[in-house]
């Protein structure tokens, strides 16, 4: 991805009056993604549900544990949980089986679940903060905004001395996230036929 020069926007914490807002964000940031393409029902609704997925993401897997960005003029987010916050596992998201299914439709919710689970095999077990979700409006991308989204948490990283993790759905991010301090422990392939998935550690500074 070229990198142009830096677009300084003000990060803030969403608030609930952002929801919508943000979801639609996320929805235009993921359109594309190999791994939301996998998992969503592939018709004429294909971009309302990677929506929905973004939308579950923020409302119940990130916003209730505190640790949510947007850019002030919603050109991206950024969704985090927090050592020991949201609890992980295919049990926790089956809550959200409802949901899930109208984003995969009965046919590909196999395909959906099985990501979850082989996902959530590999979740580090150590303490850490977790980056869920970042997304910048494919208009804004490659200005430097994903590292403003992502800093405050960073920061925070290293003044407590906590690790990060994160899965790359797209290789071309990964330099994105090396020029923050995550490295690649592992190449992963989804099953059932799915796409690569890189997973990221970063040590604190």
């Amino acid at each position: 991805m070229t990198q142009r020069p830096t677009t300084p926007v003000e990060v803030r914490k969403i608030q609930v009056a952002d929801h919508k807002r943000v979801a639609d964000v996320l929805g235009r940031a993921f359109d594309d993604d190999p791994v939301m393409n996998f998992i969503a029902k592939q018709d004429a609704r294909r971009s309302q549900r990677i929506r929905k997925v973004m939308d579950i993401a923020l409302r119940n897997m990130t916003f209730p544990y505190g640790e949510t960005f947007v850019a002030g003029g919603y050109e991206g987010a950024a969704l985090w949980n927090p050592p020991n916050g949201r609890p992980h596992g295919l049990l926790s998201d089956l809550r959200m089986l409802p949901g899930f299914i109208s984003v995969a439709g009965l046919t590909r919710l196999p395909k959906l679940m099985a990501t979850l689970n082989v996902m959530e095999k590999k979740h580090p077990k150590d303490p850490h903060y977790y980056l869920l979700a970042l997304g910048v409006d494919p208009d804004h991308q490659g200005q430097g905004i994903g590292t403003q989204l992502m800093a405050p948490i960073l920061e925070r990283c290293d003044a407590e001395g906590s690790p990060a993790y994160l899965e790359s759905s797209k290789e071309r991010n990964v330099p994105l996230y090396e020029r923050n301090g995550f490295q690649v422990t592992e190449q992963l392939e989804l099953p059932n036929g799915g796409p690569p998935v890189w997973l990221m550690w970063r040590d604190p500074k």
